[in-house]
């Protein structure tokens, strides 16, 4: 499983237009295959910056299932608008626990 977490600023005032356009498109991005659950958040002490998490099968499923598809340009010009500037957009992997506790050092 590969995390993709998109940091979006939006143009200040449009914050709800934004969010009504996400809830528009959310199908679009959470029907792609490979994409396992979609989440978007939104900041409290800076209320224009939102959080997009989706969890997918592989980066190859977020390239290839939706990046280079007609559901990426759907999706964006939808909630693309309302951008204050380009999203930053990384994957990451889970760490696995420490299987050694920290008492037993």
């Amino acid at each position: 499983m590969v995390l993709e977490v998109a940091l979006i600023d939006v143009v200040a005032g449009q914050e709800d237009d934004f969010a009504v356009a996400y809830a528009k498109g959310h199908e679009v991005l959470a029907g792609t295959p490979g994409c396992r659950s979609v989440r978007m958040t939104r900041g409290i002490e800076s209320p224009s910056r939102f959080v997009l998490l989706v969890e997918w099968d592989s980066i190859a499923a977020h390239e290839e299932n939706f990046r280079a598809t007609e559901r990426f340009t759907t999706w964006r010009s939808l909630i693309g608008p309302y951008f204050a500037g380009a999203p930053r957009v990384e994957h990451f992997t889970d760490v696995a626990p420490d299987p050694v506790p920290p008492a037993t050092r």
